[in-house]
């Protein structure tokens, strides 16, 4: 199956300081890839830069999406070709309703809005889905939501925008496990076989719930490991330290 997602020897520097130092990685329609490592190894610079942060500097490589390079392109244009970014910590808009953010942006990404009607059912049926009260829609945009409500919020405009990459970066972070439990079964949910997920966490534990097909290693700015979703459990036990020594062990003569 062709690649929905290449990243080709990714260098990124922010205030002339190296964060990534070369990644490579490919994503596939109905893969989902779990993005682990230790704080400060790149896992969310990673995230920004596909979607396009203004505040890092791409040094070297290409981001294809669907064989087409992104690299230059700014955020928007990256959300219409198809592509979101949950966010760790997701902001709060005072005065704008869930439901008028969610409608404009849909209209943002295709360009036309939804028919009232349409888009009325559609957000009852994917607020259903995630177990979310439906006058969660008038209340404004993460004002005064708990950590749990925020994140899935996330996850419904993940739902309404239907993107063919999504990039969850830390979803997981300051959910007690009822929100926990609820956060995964929407991904689960909304993970089907046209769309690509890289999941950013620190923590095994999201994915009891989220199966991953691969996971993958970030260390200093580089992928330095990649295995099934075993490998999470091997991290949870071990922690990240012996990768560190195999880095720098010499390699074979």
């Amino acid at each position: 199956m062709a690649a929905l997602l290449e990243i080709k020897d990714l260098r990124v520097e922010i205030e002339g300081k190296s964060i990534l130092s070369g990644v490579d990685l490919t994503v596939r329609k109905g893969e989902i890839h779990a993005l682990m490592g230790p704080n400060g190894s790149g896992k969310s610079t990673l995230s920004n830069v596909l979607m396009g942060h203004p505040k890092y500097v791409v040094t070297g490589g290409k981001i294809l999406f669907d064989g087409k390079d992104l690299t230059a392109l700014k955020p928007h244009e990256r959300a219409k070709q198809g592509i979101f970014l949950a966010f760790q910590y997701p902001t709060a808009i005072p005065g704008v309703t869930v439901a008028n953010f969610l409608r404009t942006a849909i209209k943002a990404v295709r360009g036309e809005g939804a028919a009232l009607k349409n888009f009325r059912k559609a957000l009852r049926d994917k607020m259903a889905l995630l177990e979310m009260d439906e006058k969660f829609a008038s209340r404004y945009v993460n004002d005064g939501f708990s950590g749990g409500e925020k994140k899935r919020l996330e996850i419904l405009q993940m739902a309404m925008l239907e993107p063919r990459l999504a990039l969850l970066d830390e979803t997981d972070s300051g959910l007690d496990i009822d929100a926990l439990r609820i956060v995964s079964n929407g991904i689960n949910k909304l993970a089907g076989p046209e769309t690509g997920v890289l999941l950013v966490t620190h923590y095994q534990r999201i994915l009891d719930y989220v199966k991953p097909h691969f996971v993958h290693v970030l260390i200093g700015g580089q992928i330095v490991h990649s295995g099934g979703p075993e490998m999470a459990k091997e991290l949870e036990s071990k922690g990240y330290d012996w990768l560190k020594e195999e880095e720098k062990a010499p390699a074979a003569a």
